[in-house]
């Protein structure tokens, strides 16, 4: 098919995101970057757009003249990519929706559940299409666990655990690395820095693989190095619809991790384990028999995941390939509505703008929780 051009807002010079989106997105080839606006400082932008190979006349001062812009062309862009800091997500993703241009946003969705659920309003009356990078439930592994419990070979969901602990804000002198300050500041990150960052990641991991919907939550979240404002490590008790229990954990205060994402799923009949940092396998346990271990590439995937495996067993398979699964269901659903067709619900295979509401709804409860001496509070 023809590439489908799209732009990207953020993700300039140096910044280490925006390049992770572009290269994922060129490894099916689907899309092409036509336009951007890089960085709030417009010679940098113009400068490094141009290494890009994007042309001089869509390379824009501000997003609000982007959208406009390219809603006018012809062959103006179809999506819009918005790898900016957490403060100005909403503002862009509205700015480019208001103009019925599709968009990918990196996750968390915005600050509040108001915004969020404004931008979800926003594409239900327009028909848009909206994808979150809730980048690690791109991988075959995780598709094939959520079939799985689809299929009902865990059984009734009894307990689910799940962490995601790193170290690179172990040290107080972490702060003044180069990433390291807008996530510590609350006129940028939001309400939360370890939560909102990798916390959210977790709350989508679990309702992906699980399809549990969180009824409340317990939490409590700490600022653990001294003269932080926001938080550096979060603990979070959770009550699902239906009885099922769980139990989260974030840190970026952990020595010795670093990048550790890793769920556990208990039903009555087995059990799943998963850790990103060893994606392309899972063990599952059925009950009264032996723990198996599931590798992609070898073992014999559902269709639904298989299609998502790129190379054989033994061929690690990476942060890169997880991005490339978001953008490949998510452009070619576009291509299809383009065309007048119909979607149907295996064609939405990503991470949905409900979805990034979703997050943003937990990432607020389990402040207020926290903030209200870590009571339960309902979702």
């Amino acid at each position: 098919m023809e590439k489908i051009a799209y732009g990207m807002i953020g993700g300039g010079p140096g910044a280490f995101i925006g390049d992770v989106h572009r290269k994922a997105i060129r490894i099916d080839g689907l899309a092409q970057l036509k336009a951007g606006c890089f960085s709030r400082d417009a010679a940098k932008s113009k400068a490094f757009g141009a290494e890009l190979g994007v042309a001089e006349d869509r390379l824009y001062t501000d997003y609000q003249q982007m959208a406009k812009a390219e809603a006018k062309r012809s062959d103006g862009i179809k999506f819009a990519v918005c790898v900016t800091p957490n403060a100005s997500h909403y503002e862009i993703c509205k700015a480019f929706l208001s103009e019925g241009i599709h968009v990918v946003c990196d996750k968390p969705l915005t600050w509040t559940i108001e915004q969020s659920q404004e931008l979800a309003d926003i594409c239900k009356k327009k028909g848009l299409l909206f994808a979150v990078t809730y980048t690690y439930t791109g991988y075959p592994a995780v598709k094939q666990m959520r079939k799985m419990v689809k299929d009902g070979m865990l059984g009734n969901i009894r307990f689910v655990n799940a962490e995601y602990p790193q170290d690179w804000l172990a040290n107080p002198v972490d702060e003044h690395s180069s990433i390291a300050p807008w996530r510590m500041d609350p006129k940028v990150s939001g309400i939360s820095n370890c939560l909102g960052d990798i916390g959210s990641h977790i709350e989508n991991m679990v309702a992906t693989v699980t399809g549990l919907k969180i009824k409340r939550v317990c939490a409590r979240l700490d600022s653990l190095v001294e003269g932080r404002t926001l938080d550096d490590n979060a603990s979070v008790m959770v009550e699902y619809e239906g009885g099922a229990k769980g139990l989260y954990w974030s840190s970026q205060i952990a020595f010795g991790y670093d990048n550790a994402l890793r769920i556990r799923v208990f039903g009555e009949k087995g059990g799943l384990e998963w850790a990103q940092e060893d994606p392309d396998h899972f063990y599952f346990t059925p009950k009264d028999s032996p723990k198996q271990k599931w590798s992609r590439g070898r073992d014999q995937f559902a269709p639904e995941a298989q299609q998502y495996s790129r190379v054989p067993s033994g061929h690690p398979e990476g942060l890169f390939e997880a991005f490339a699964n978001i953008y490949k269901p998510f452009v070619l659903a576009l291509a299809k509505q383009m065309k007048g067709e119909k979607l149907s619900a295996s064609d939405l295979d990503f991470p949905s703008v409900e979805m990034g509401l979703e997050g943003v709804i937990f990432i607020n409860k389990c402040v207020q929780s926290s903030k209200s001496g870590s009571v339960w509070v309902n979702v």
